[in-house]
């Protein structure tokens, strides 16, 4: 059997996603991996796919609990005997998972790192063979990132007291150059190879609403209604802000709970659990919900508070539409989530294992990153080009799915002159002053600090002086995300001409999109071509809830949450085939063999009852 006979038979899909089948091929051939992809992408199967090719038990190291339970069910269920060992098992059941291993029983093992540490564990991977190590959320390894595990530190030393060194594979949904280097040099990778795919989830839709703090549960509640029966996640900066909202919420009627870290263990997992089984159709917590949370069927995700960086806004917002299905990611912006992050970042304690300089530049990296975080808030621009460019990769200048897209909600606005005397500004300023002191200039700004430096006799003062803030502000942003500025970065960064400079300055044209109330009285000019949003397939509502029903009874006799049994999208792909026989419902995305076995006739007879 090879890799494909693999992902069909257990996993029920006929081909791999982009990177996939690189990172299977390279650990089934030896090599050690360094998989970086999108929350949703598919990580899980770069690894569960070699090890049902490999001889011995797969050692999956991950951080949660949480995760550790989804991905055994869900392996399990597509008839993969899998088990975990972590603090939930009692002294007993850890004993007897630990014998059923030593026998054979498992093809995969997920492992909490601090157990690789205990007697018991380490004597077991002493007498069974194990071939490829597995460590899942590996930027926990990094000092630099922000879920960084000291326990993830002593993973090396585990991998270097087996009898035979393993094939390593190291993902994560998440990884900055630095993390990246961290990953390689700190788990001791053997020239891995190195699979980046691109971070574009084409069907989520994204959507920033500005509105007051007082405005932002109004457009909560109207948010649920719009996404009501289906399940979401609602992110919020503080602990008491999640009390609030959740109470709110369930005062509203709302199948709410809630999650952050001030609450019991035993309240969170409980807590945690109603939601993975629909008990709770909404969630609301900070940002210690969800890492390694694969609850396929998340229809939206709210972000009530603005977070810190885009790196944990894409990594939270892409909860949602794991399988594959349109979802929304909103986040309800009010320039108050800039001070509180702030706030927040310059009252965190340093990490004790950084230098002085270490922490200071990871500090001024973070108050980097919520200035862009900000940006992405108040940009015109194509939101999802915006969060691709923060990764690194080319975008499209509209991807027609997106707020900021919307014909009605934005404009193109010729910005050229405005451009020009910004860029001009910084120019004769020396390359020596931050967007402050610069807008203060051009806006005509009679300032201390403009009087201390002597610029109001620059040839730039007030040249913008019918300008408001808020539009250079914007004017500033857009042309630091095209590297038309540059910022040098740091507690106090200061604004330096980039490459792209010099065609603007002489008379290069330029176009902002920025939000149509901003755009009053202003030039405009015709939109580009957008890039629509691609369509769902239509389907028979009435069948599609008669399948979840059915699911969700088999759910319930399994002991498993519903998407475990079939996620939504398999449930729509049966909806658009609606298979007759065996051979056609496997043929269905996401049907394997066994659950063939398991749920093919229950499925197949509700199908020919009620599917013409």
């Amino acid at each position: 059997m090879d890799e494909l006979a693999v992902l069909k038979q257990y996993f029920g899909y006929d081909a791999f996603r982009p990177g996939q089948r690189e990172a299977v091929r390279a650990l089934l051939s030896g090599r050690d991996v360094l998989c970086v992809m999108p929350t949703g992408a598919g990580k899980s199967l770069c690894y569960q796919v070699p090890a049902l090719l490999l001889p011995g038990v797969t050692l999956v190291v991950s951080p949660l609990i949480s995760l550790m339970k989804d991905q055994v069910a869900a392996l399990n269920q597509a008839g993969v005997r899998a088990a975990y060992l972590n603090s939930s098992l009692t002294p007993r059941q850890f004993q007897l998972a630990l014998e059923n291993a030593a026998q054979g029983m498992y093809r995969l093992i997920y492992v909490a790192p601090e157990r690789l540490e205990t007697v018991d564990f380490q004597y077991l991977c002493q007498q069974v063979p194990v071939p490829l190590l597995a460590v899942d959320e590996a930027h926990c390894v990094s000092q630099w990132g922000q879920d960084f595990r000291p326990s993830y530190l002593r993973i090396r030393d585990f991998v270097e007291k087996l009898p035979r060194r393993p094939v390593l594979g190291a993902f994560t949904a998440t990884a900055t150059p630095e993390v990246r280097a961290d990953i390689e040099a700190l788990l001791g990778l053997d020239v891995p190879l190195c699979v980046a795919t691109g971070f574009d989830r084409p069907n989520l839709r994204f959507a920033v609403e500005h509105v007051s703090a007082r405005d932002k549960f109004p457009a909560l509640l109207r948010i649920l209604k719009e996404q009501e029966g289906r399940s979401g996640i609602v992110y919020c900066l503080a602990r008491r802000t999640v009390e609030e909202v959740c109470e709110a919420l369930r005062a509203y009627g709302a199948s709410a709970t809630r999650y952050h870290a001030g609450l019991p263990d035993a309240e969170r997992r409980q807590n945690q659990d109603d939601f993975l089984y629909d008990r709770a159709r909404v969630m609301v917590a900070t940002n210690a919900f969800g890492m390694g949370i694969y609850k396929s069927n998340v229809a939206f995700v709210v972000h009530y508070n603005m977070p810190k960086n885009l790196e944990s806004y894409y990594q939270e917002a892409g909860r949602a539409g794991r399988d594959g299905s349109p979802a929304l990611c909103t986040l309800l912006y009010s320039g108050q989530d800039i001070k509180r992050n702030a706030f927040l970042i310059d009252r965190e304690g340093d990490n004790p294992l950084l230098s002085e300089e270490q922490a200071r530049a990871v500090r001024e990296g973070m108050h980097e990153g919520l200035r862009r975080m900000a940006r992405y808030c108040t940009t015109g621009d194509c939101l999802r080009a915006c969060i691709l460019r923060y990764f690194g990769e080319q975008a499209m200048n509209a991807c027609g799915n997106c707020s900021n897209c919307d014909e009605e909600s934005t404009e193109d606005l010729d910005v050229g002159d405005e451009a020009r005397a910004l860029l001009a500004c910084v120019r004769e300023l020396g390359e020596r002053f931050g967007r402050t002191l610069v807008l203060a200039v051009l806006r005509g700004r009679d300032s201390k600090r403009v009087r201390e430096m002597n610029l109001a006799q620059a040839r730039a003062f007030g040249v913008l002086r019918g300008c408001t803030q808020e539009h250079l502000m914007l004017l500033c942003d857009f042309l630091l995300e095209r590297g038309i500025l540059l910022s040098s970065g740091g507690t106090y960064p200061v604004l330096r001409l980039g490459p792209g400079a010099e065609e603007i300055l002489r008379g290069g044209a330029l176009y902002m999109r920025v939000r149509r109330e901003a755009a009053e009285g202003r030039p405009r000019r015709t939109r580009d071509a957008r890039r629509a949003p691609a369509a769902e397939a239509p389907v028979d509502e009435a069948l599609l809830e008669r399948l979840k029903e059915l699911r969700n009874r088999l759910a319930a006799t399994a002991g498993v949450p519903a998407y475990v049994v079939f996620s939504d999208a398999t449930l729509r792909d049966m909806c658009a085939k609606r298979p007759r026989t065996q051979e056609e419902f496997l043929a269905v995305s996401g049907v394997g063999a066994y659950k063939l076995r398991r749920y093919g006739a229950a499925f197949l007879r509700l199908l020919s009852e009620g599917g013409d």
